[in-house]
């Protein structure tokens, strides 16, 4: 997973609420569509006439916002199924940073795991950022610092101390796991000394075939 230190652009502006992960992306393209191509149909039902023909009032995808790695929308985004598809077609689609007031927790938590900043900021300031990225105002996600910038102004914002490093090192839950491995390894050592009878057990089935409940 690529490591997110700092990230600058411009900010595709979605001012809407309550998107879910079926507006963000159908059920049935994921049976015929790669991974990486899922951007092109993401927001379907939102970014075309029923003609087909691109809605204009789709900010995002407006030739000025093209490349643009954040997006800036409203509250509640990605509510709805759980489906990790919907951060996979944001992701096509260029975004490494979604700033919004409030997150789907689950979609929250799969954008961590693939490399995504779900950034949660005051309705208001976000409300403020929405205009500024109308407006093509260059945007500065600083993780390090903690910092949002755009154009000549900054704000400060709070994130998990956990997860800002696993996306500072560009770690999912595995990942972050697996840099413990010396204390997991230690611990099962130790417990092997305090309850050989269930390790003995536990590596019996296994040369056996038996999967433990």
């Amino acid at each position: 997973m690529q490591p997110f230190h700092t990230l600058a652009g411009l900010a595709a502006p979605l001012p809407r609420a309550n998107l879910d992960t079926d507006v963000i992306i159908r059920i049935d393209r994921l049976t015929t569509v790669p991974r990486d191509q899922l951007g092109v149909h993401a927001f379907e039902a939102i970014r075309y006439l029923a003609d087909g023909s691109p809605d204009p009032t789709f900010l995002p995808a407006l030739p000025e916002f093209s490349g643009a790695p954040i997006l800036v929308s409203g509250a509640n985004f990605g509510c709805g199924s759980s489906r990790e598809s919907a951060v996979w077609a944001l992701q096509s689609m260029g975004y490494r940073c979604i700033i919004a007031p409030s997150f789907g927790s689950i979609f929250y938590n799969n954008c961590f795991q693939n490399g995504i900043l779900p950034l949660i900021l005051d309705e208001a300031l976000v409300s403020e950022l929405m205009n500024l990225a109308r407006h093509a105002i260059p945007f500065k996600v600083d993780l390090q610092h903690k910092v949002v910038e755009a154009g000549d102004r900054r704000w400060s914002f709070d994130i998990d101390p956990l997860r800002r490093e696993m996306l500072l090192q560009g770690l999912d839950e595995i990942g972050g796991t697996l840099l413990e491995d010396n204390l997991i390894r230690a611990w099962q050592d130790a417990d092997r000394q305090r309850r050989p009878w269930v390790w003995n057990l536990s590596e019996a089935n296994a040369d056996s075939g038996v999967k433990s409940c």
